[in-house]
């Protein structure tokens, strides 16, 4: 049977005291709508339309890598007038249709598949999915009859007192009928505590006229919405405590899983160890076999098989096999390190390829070059890349010891198999087997402090 669904995300999430519309706050590295929309894909739905409205660009640019469609609710006049806004969307559908929320990220892909089975199986017009809480204020409560048949659902502020006693919420998530679905948001009305539109509605509507009703009881976990900082930050650690049960079951060992925070879409390989205060972010993806000793930030990078960092920031880059990253060393965007590496305490790479086998031991600076293999840094070397307009280029061949406290002022070319003398600053070509020394000799002033009057 054919499946679509719609996402309301125009809401303006004013509790979020925020200038950014509220489904763009990110949990887990992701905005909230994108989250939605990819574990909506996971199940199998792929026609799938945004509901949007106030900062619709906003919405529109941050998900048009989605490849969904999109429609526009100019007033927020409650969840029903926005499934009407996706009217158009619907036109012409025939099969199922399921309503999901963009603030609410924690749904996972088994339910949603279990909800279409439970929706087609039963023979449902409407399946609500609902939550048993132990403090339901403010939600809409799900009111059964004596046989458990769901008989209406009933928003807060327009219950009874004795409604208020239920404890089973709707979750403002929902599997329609879509011919069902769009013959009663046409007669659906406002005259409620609030003026709007509800959708809820339209579960009374194929009510009345014999369609069956199903609600599908999940954990609060998953239909809990996100409308403050405080319920952002819950999510949060929910999704965090998924994310880090996966990759532990997948044969990663984290240290301590409460302390360590790894994005949604990252992949590591088994027998990585990650101990507490690491980040992963972005596309990262790390191999087998790999330690990230404490406090290091991984980003849309590329780590491999066998590689050790600590306490270092690695941005945008690759890192080979057997390599090992810091203490305190930065890897900017653009970086390509090969293998067997070993890139030491506070080393700066940038936009460079290093070499498989080469020595960055510490307090170098490496940017815009072409490092070959085998090669040495000494200690407090400086590619020195720009020119106070433009950034250019050093190459260092294979096999080149670089002195301490070397300058290579760009753009220059340091031959395969070559030396260069502690203190030199490189300006013209290194040829192939040279020793290069690029300093003034030394020359002693005797007796030049006492002349002076500095003796103390």
């Amino acid at each position: 049977m054919y499946n679509c669904a719609i996402i309301l995300a125009a809401g303006e999430g004013k509790r979020m005291k925020s200038s950014k519309p509220k489904v763009l706050h990110k949990i887990c590295g992701k905005e909230m709508i994108n989250v939605v929309i990819d574990v909506v894909k996971k199940a199998q739905i792929n026609d799938i339309n945004v509901v949007i409205g106030k900062n619709a660009e906003k919405v529109k640019k941050a998900t048009e890598v989605k490849n969904t469609s999109y429609s526009f609710q100019d007033k927020q006049l409650g969840t029903g007038h926005a499934v009407i806004c996706a009217s158009d969307f619907l036109k012409n559908k025939r099969g199922i249709v399921a309503v999901f929320t963009g603030d609410s990220p924690l749904i996972k892909e088994d339910t949603i598949k279990n909800m279409l089975d439970f929706h087609r199986d039963g023979g449902y017009g409407v399946t609500i999915l609902t939550s048993i809480v132990q403090n339901p204020y403010g939600y809409g409560r799900i009111i059964r009859g004596k046989n458990g048949q769901v008989l209406k659902i009933v928003e807060h502020k327009d219950c009874l007192q004795e409604e208020l006693q239920v404890k089973e919420i709707n979750s403002g998530m929902y599997c329609f009928d879509i011919e069902s679905l769009i013959e009663s948001l046409g007669k659906i009305h406002n005259n409620n505590a609030q003026g709007e539109y509800y959708l809820t509605d339209v579960i009374e509507i194929l009510k009345q006229e014999g369609k069956k009703i199903g609600a599908l009881p999940i954990p609060f976990e998953e239909t809990m919405g996100v409308n403050s900082r405080v319920q952002l930050a819950e999510a949060e650690k929910i999704m965090r405590n998924r994310i880090n049960k996966i990759h532990m079951e997948n044969g990663v060992t984290l240290i301590d899983h409460n302390n360590t925070y790894i994005d949604l879409d990252i992949q590591i390989g088994k027998d990585t160890i990650i101990y507490p205060g690491n980040v992963f972010q972005g596309n990262t993806v790390i191999g087998e076999n790999c330690i990230f000793y404490p406090n290091s930030r991984i980003q849309s990078s590329i780590i491999k098989d066998n590689v050790t960092v600590e306490n270092s920031v690695v941005l945008e880059s690759t890192i080979g096999e057997n390599t090992s990253v810091g203490p305190f060393a930065y890897i900017r965007p653009e970086t390509t390190i090969g293998k067997s590496v070993k890139i030491g305490d506070f080393v700066e790479v940038k936009k460079s390829t290093i070499g498989d086998n080469t020595k960055v031991s510490h307090l170098t600076y490496i940017g815009d070059a072409e490092v070959g293999s085998k090669c040495n840094f000494g200690c407090g070397t400086v590619v020195v890349n720009y020119d106070g307009k433009n950034k250019n280029k050093t190459l260092i061949g294979n096999n080149s010891f670089i002195g301490c406290n070397t300058n290579l002022v760009s753009p220059v070319k340091v031959n395969d198999n070559t030396y260069i003398a502690a203190g030199s600053t490189i300006t013209d070509e290194v040829p192939e087997g040279a020793l290069a020394i690029a300093r003034a000799r030394q020359v002693n002033k005797k007796s030049w402090v006492y002349k002076k009057g500095l003796k103390k």
